[in-house]
C-alpha cells in the first residue's frame, strides 16, 4: 500500500498535478496539506472520478487538510484538539490494513514566523496540545501514522544553511526539542531511519533560485509507531511533482508499506 503525503499549496490551483502525479504513481491514500479551500469547492468530483474518496477538513483561503483514499476509511476526526484560533489543520481517519486498524493522523503544523511574535506562541502552544493528545492514543492506539507538514526541520543535516535557520521558528531548538518529544513517545522518523546520513529536501521557497539551488529543506515527515517499523517496505521524496510547471513549494513524501 502507497500512501503519500504531500502539502500541495491549494488544492484546486494544483489540481492537474495532482490529477497527473496520481496517475503517474497510483497512490493508495494521499493526505494533502495547505489545501487553502472550504469543503463545498473541493475538487471532490475530480478525485472520484480517479477512484477516491475525500475526506475534508477546509477553510477559505488558508490552511485546510483532506485525506484522499482508494477505500473508504473509518471514524473520520476534525477535532483531533481544540484550536485556539478554530485553524484547519488535522484530520484523522482509521485504515483498516490486513489484520491491523491504523490511525492515520494528517497534519499541517503552524509555521511560526516571525519568532517572537503571537504566530510563535500559537505554534508551541498548538504542538503542546497536539503532542497530549497523541500521548493520550498512544495509550490506546498501537498503531498510528502521523505525517504531514510539521514546519519543523528536526537536524541539521535536514536543511541546506543550519545557521540560517537555527534561530527560525521552523529550526529554533525548542521547536526541534518537541519533534523529539513527540517521537519519544513511540515513533520513528520513516525518512531518516531508513536514510542515515542523506541530505534530501521536501520544501523549497519560490524565491532567490531555491529549487535550482537546491537550497532546500526537509520539513514534511512520516512518522510511525513503533510496532508499525517493521512493514515499511520503503519511503522516498519524489522530486518531479517540483519541477512541473506552477508547482507547489512542497513535493510529495510516498510511504509504501506491506
Amino acid at each position: 500500500m502507497k500512501i503519500i503525503s504531500w502539502n500541495v499549496n491549494s488544492v484546486r490551483a494544483r489540481i492537474e498535478n495532482i490529477k497527473n502525479y496520481i496517475n503517474d504513481t497510483d497512490p493508495d491514500i494521499l493526505l494533502l496539506q495547505e489545501i487553502k479551500t472550504q469543503n463545498e469547492n473541493f475538487p471532490t468530483d475530480e478525485f472520484k472520478n480517479l477512484g477516491y474518496v475525500s475526506y475534508v477538513f477546509g477553510q477559505k483561503s488558508y490552511n485546510g487538510v483532506a485525506i484522499i483514499s482508494k477505500n473508504e476509511l473509518n471514524n473520520i476526526n476534525l477535532d483531533f484538539i481544540k484550536d485556539d484560533l478554530k485553524q484547519s489543520r488535522i484530520i484523522t481517519a482509521e485504515l483498516k490494513f490486513k489484520k491491523k486498524i491504523i490511525v492515520l493522523v494528517n497534519i499541517y503544523v503552524p509555521n511560526g514566523n516571525p519568532v517572537d511574535t503571537e504566530k510563535y506562541e500559537y505554534k508551541k502552544t498548538w504542538l503542546k496540545k497536539f503532542i497530549n493528545n497523541i500521548k493520550k492514543n498512544v495509550q490506546k492506539k498501537t498503531n498510528i501514522l502521523i505525517a504531514g507538514d510539521f514546519n519543523i526541520i528536526p537536524e541539521e543535516i535536514d536543511v541546506h544553511d543550519f545557521k540560517r535557520y537555527e534561530n527560525d521558528a521552523l529550526g529554533r531548538l525548542e521547536i526541534r526539542k518537541k519533534y523529539r518529544e513527540l517521537i519519544n513517545l513511540g515513533f520513528k522518523d520513516v525518512y531518516r531511519l531508513k536514510n542515515k546520513t542523506k541530505q534530501e529536501y521536501t520544501f523549497w521557497d519560490y524565491f532567490a533560485g531555491s529549487w535550482q539551488k537546491n537550497n532546500g529543506m526537509r520539513i514534511d515527515h512520516f512518522l510511525l509507531s513503533n510496532n508499525l517499523i517493521e512493514n515499511v517496505k520503503s519511503i522516498k521524496i519524489n522530486k518531479k511533482p517540483r519541477s512541473k510547471e506552477k508547482p507547489s513549494d512542497h513535493t510529495p513524501i510516498e510511504l509504501e508499506i506491506i
